[in-house]
């Protein structure tokens, strides 16, 4: 028996991964995360398939169920939204496999940052703009920030900032980054990014709290920062310039 942690991607049912489907539409048993993953995607479990929403549950109560399932010899796939690697919990849930003896895999999924980028229609690193990208959020009542991975520290750096967990303290963030960035610096928010009621604002450091109390957002969205975000007379990359030497282009010097 194994339990198969699965990202479902930012909330699309087809932007699951073929894996991700492909081990849904085969286990007896699926975990899944009911507050943000849509229901359609529970289309690729198998009939008659157990199928648990952990929303409401603790984790001594989804342990039960591994236990269960474990007992009963039957794989389970473990469902959650975007990618495991960021944000997921995750962690605590293997640990306690680890002390059950219980085999896992993980199978990556699409992260909502990246989905909110295609929502955009921006590539989040500009040559000579913006090379670098910071996914951070702020603390919450699940979590603690650790002390030094602050807004201001992160912005220091200039780096395009995906603030995720965090519509709830725009005003925070515009207060911290507005020093750093500028007033005039480009923001764009995206909520429920790939859902069919996705929507975005866009607007600047100095706008967007007024945009956002004239259009309010409630949760699921991500706050993107950063000149790269409205950069349009930017240098073309040098990767495929005509005279740019590469080992698979085949060219001579």
């Amino acid at each position: 028996m194994t339990v198969h942690f699965i990202g479902a991607g930012p909330g699309a049912a087809d932007l699951i991964t073929v894996r991700g489907r492909d081990l849904l539409a085969r286990c007896p048993v699926c975990l899944y995360a009911g507050s943000i993953v849509p229901r359609e995607m529970l289309d690729w479990c198998p009939k008659g398939a157990r199928l648990v929403d952990t929303a409401p549950l603790s984790l001594d109560e989804i342990e039960a169920e591994y236990e269960a399932a474990h007992a009963a010899g039957q794989d389970v796939a473990r469902l959650h939204s975007g990618d495991l690697s960021v944000w997921s919990a995750v962690a605590e849930q293997m640990r306690r496999l680890d002390r059950l003896g219980i085999d896992y895999t993980l199978t990556p999924g699409v992260p909502a940052f990246s989905a909110a980028a295609a929502a955009l229609g921006r590539e989040l690193t500009i040559p000579e703009v913006a090379q670098s990208l910071v996914l951070t959020r702020v603390s919450g009542r699940a979590s603690k920030m650790p002390e030094r991975e602050t807004l201001p520290a992160f912005g220091a750096t200039g780096a395009t900032l995906a603030i995720h967990l965090a519509i709830h303290a725009l005003e925070r963030v515009v207060a911290e980054l507005s020093p750093l960035y500028g007033a005039d610096c480009p923001v764009a928010i995206v909520v429920h990014a790939s859902w069919p009621n996705e929507r975005i604002l866009r607007g600047t450091l100095a706008t967007i709290e007024a945009m956002v109390a004239a259009d309010p957002i409630e949760r699921t969205a991500i706050i993107f920062v950063g000149q790269g975000l409205g950069s349009d007379g930017f240098r073309e990359s040098a990767l495929y310039d005509a005279t740019y030497q590469r080992r698979f282009r085949g060219r001579g010097a």
